[in-house]
């Protein structure tokens, strides 16, 4: 019930006193399928097989653009939450749950632009879009285990709040996104799918666009999700006595 409310707290102070509101949910992701659409589809031609380049951007924008917003939101959760840290004990892990889960609000926007552009350009999902509630799941373990561990550390060092942007952005590259996960090197391929967000990219596109389906990069994906989200809760509670008095 507590994370309920902190959630539901979190959504409002986030779309409070804003001109557009919940519009700002999506115009991140569509202005960069706009982009991405114009130099890499229209300049530099990449290959989206079937699929629309701009549909096929979208749909990978759409778990990225969650990924990359709640891990930055749970990272600053714990520093900008100072005042009840340091009044009330509670689980403090609610705090970048809470945070997390606000975001979820905005994915639900970001599908509604999905389920547009499939009317617009005439795709029909497969069943496989019934699989897609896992492929969610998967993208919330995934933040949250970087987001633990961010907002963990944040509270020591601030020198989170500087680092999880670059992070973001280098992350973005090494996120099939804008081009698809075979592009790059057999001999790398090991290396490129410990990344678990190629896992939940490759998974989003088979369960809308009935692209290939994910193989061995999402068996990886779970794998580092799971013992990534294990030791981030451990790293967490192990720090959790000393937050109220760093904070």
């Amino acid at each position: 019930e507590l994370l309920y409310f902190l959630t539901w707290r979190d959504v409002r102070v986030r779309y409070k006193q804003t001109a557009l509101g919940a519009a700002w949910a999506v115009l991140q992701p569509v202005t960069t399928m706009l982009i991405f659409t114009f130099i890499f589809g229209r300049i530099a031609k990449l290959d989206s097989g079937d699929v629309p380049y701009s549909l096929f951007v979208y749909t990978a924008l759409v778990p990225w653009t969650f990924f990359s917003t709640a891990i930055t939101q749970a990272a600053q959760s714990l520093v900008l939450q100072e005042r009840i840290l340091t009044r009330v004990y509670f689980p403090r892990l609610l705090i970048p749950m809470a945070a997390i889960g606000a975001v979820l609000v905005d994915l639900g926007f970001t599908f509604l632009v999905l389920a547009v552009l499939l009317v617009w350009f005439g795709v029909l999902p497969s069943l496989a879009i019934l699989t897609l509630p896992l492929f969610i799941l998967l993208a919330v373990l995934a933040a949250s285990a970087v987001g633990l561990w961010l907002a963990a550390i944040n509270v020591r060092y601030r020198d989170v709040r500087y680092i999880s942007p670059f992070l973001v952005q280098l992350w973005f590259f090494i996120t099939p996104v804008g081009y698809p996960a075979d592009e790059v090197p057999e001999n790398w391929r090991w290396l490129y799918d410990l990344n678990p967000m190629v896992g939940v990219v490759d998974g989003f596109r088979w369960a809308v666009l009935d692209a290939d389906a994910p193989g061995s990069s999402l068996v990886i994906s779970v794998i580092v999700t799971l013992v990534g989200l294990t030791f981030a809760l451990f790293h967490f509670r192990r720090l959790e006595a000393t937050f109220a008095d760093e904070v």
